[in-house]
């Protein structure tokens, strides 16, 4: 049996079971994200966690390629369509809600943003980004009630399963906090999508495996593999210009990226193997910027490794 007759063959043209092809067996046709804002905070910002923010947070909350808050959601999704539609003929959107804590609200006002996002009918499903120390009972109804109307995706920003990491990047829970909104997600048949970042200062290649082992025991339906960036006014760039740690080269990060995927349970979806901060903003490092680029090199070293999603994984029994 060939290599190529190993992997799924919706993936011959990526090596994984990237976003791409789930959207197009999912919609029919290519579906683009429409990054909305509902002018929401963060209980890192606010004062309830802290004032400050996740270390590598910038301004704009993980939210600079989102549509001008001040807009209404239908108008932020006609805007974010035109810039679209300008390039390439588009008809299917998710919306796609990032900056900041998407369920840190007022319920009647989260119930407002997302029914009108998913009442408009160019949108096929609702993409929500948020913490798991930030999904009460009544948001879970709420949500649980929309993914009725059309599919809710939840967003969580995991990063590392390490303690002291998570120390360092102040994210503001711990493990058992992230499992338990995980499985009450599940239990109302929300599908889950894990945020991890590569590339953490401190952690080493088998520190980031583990963070990968571990989700590969959950009930997680996609994962983001976010390579560290370095922005401007963050508390990160204040200690990578101290010294305090260096970023990963090209080289390295593709070979651990293509490691994780190898490792990564073949079923889970990838929303995404890299990241292209703003340019305005990004500090380091430089070669990520080039994000064609990158991707065409992964796709390359992943044919020439004969690499694909799950080649070592092993289901636990």
């Amino acid at each position: 049996m060939t290599a190529l007759k190993r992997i799924d063959m919706r993936w011959i043209d990526k090596r994984y079971n990237s976003l791409n092809s789930m959207l197009q067996e999912q919609f029919g046709e290519k579906t683009y994200k429409l990054t909305l804002s509902g002018g929401m905070t963060c209980p890192n910002r606010d004062g309830t966690l802290d004032t400050r923010g996740c270390i590598f947070c910038g301004v704009g909350g993980s939210g600079e390629f989102a549509a001008e808050k001040s807009l209404s959601i239908t108008a932020q999704i006609e805007q974010q369509k035109a810039i679209l539609q300008q390039k390439r003929p588009v008809t299917k959107f998710i919306a796609y809600f990032q900056a900041y804590t998407n369920t840190y609200g007022e319920l009647s006002h989260l119930r407002d943003i997302f029914t009108e996002a998913i009442a408009h009918p160019d949108i096929v499903a609702l993409s929500i980004g948020t913490r798991p120390d930030c999904l009460g009972e009544d948001v879970i109804i709420l949500l649980s009630e929309l993914n009725h109307q059309k599919p809710v995706w939840v967003e969580l920003g995991l990063q590392t399963i390490h303690p002291r990491t998570a120390n360092y990047i102040r994210r503001g829970y711990e493990l058992p906090c992230f499992e338990s909104a995980l499985a009450t997600l599940r239990r109302v048949n929300i599908d889950v999508i894990v945020h991890i970042i590569l590339g953490l200062p401190g952690e080493t290649f088998t520190d980031m495996l583990a963070t990968i082992d571990y989700l590969n025991k959950l009930d997680i339906q996609g994962i983001k593999l976010q390579l560290l960036h370095v922005l401007k006014g963050t508390d990160l760039a204040t200690d990578y210009a101290n010294g305090a740690f260096d970023v990963l080269a090209k080289a390295e990060y593709l070979d651990l990226l293509i490691t994780c995927l190898e490792r990564l349970a073949p079923d889970i979806v990838v929303h995404r193997v890299t990241g292209d901060g703003p340019s305005d903003l990004l500090i380091a490092p430089t070669w990520s910027s080039a994000k064609r680029t990158v991707l065409n090199e992964l796709h390359h070293q992943m044919r020439k490794r004969d690499a694909w999603q799950g080649k070592t994984y092993h289901k636990e029994i």
